[in-house]
């Protein structure tokens, strides 16, 4: 098992991260720009991976987009908005986020730290601190804080991932799967463009 470090953001830089999030969806969205991160704070400088959670609060609420990665040789302000850009293209859930989506959307961001190559997924993966990644089939990851959500047990979590990436359900044991584990700080919106907390 080997390990990296990464960013340590203050509860402020987290929310600015969320912030920074939401603009660049509603710019790309509104107006099919590129939101530049403008004057960055300097934890935004640091090279490291970011994912970004795009929710609907209608109904009983389901994803609308999800991107990033847990590796990055770009400043977290420039991954940031790439991420959150992508989350509300086409390309991720598979419909586009629309104008008229936006007011009932919450944001949330996960900064990459602490990145763990690992060779027994199972003993290493400690439910609520982990993010997995694998790498295989189409490739997939989830939040350290969906496994909480859901009720998951460290083997239902690495089996979801697999499936996220498209490859069998016990493809994480596979010598050719290669499985990562990241801890992350997950900064949320409560509700759609509100109050902003640490998870």
């Amino acid at each position: 098992m080997s390990q990296g470090q990464g960013v340590d953001l203050s509860y402020e830089d987290g929310a600015r991260a969320v912030e920074l999030a939401r603009e660049a969806v509603d710019s790309y969205v509104r107006h099919g720009q590129r939101e530049q991160p403008g004057s960055m704070r300097e934890a935004f400088y640091e090279r490291t991976g970011a994912f970004v959670r795009l929710e609907s609060t209608r109904g009983r609420g389901s994803l609308r987009g999800c991107a990033g990665g847990y590796r990055s040789g770009d400043q977290l302000g420039h991954v940031i908005v790439d991420a959150a850009i992508e989350a509300a293209s086409g390309d991720s859930c598979g419909s586009e986020v629309s104008p008229s989506e936006l007011s009932n959307l919450t944001v949330s961001v996960c900064i990459v730290r602490n990145v763990v190559l690992t060779d027994d997924p199972l003993a290493d993966l400690e439910v609520g601190t982990h993010g997995v990644a694998v790498d295989g089939g189409e490739g997939g990851w989830l939040y350290p804080t969906v496994p909480v959500e859901n009720g998951w047990t460290a083997r239902e979590y690495l089996e979801r991932t697999c499936r996220k990436a498209k490859l069998a359900p016990d493809a994480w044991q596979d010598d050719n799967v290669g499985v990562t584990l990241f801890e992350g700080q997950v900064f949320r919106e409560r509700e759609a463009d509100g109050s902003i907390e640490q998870v």
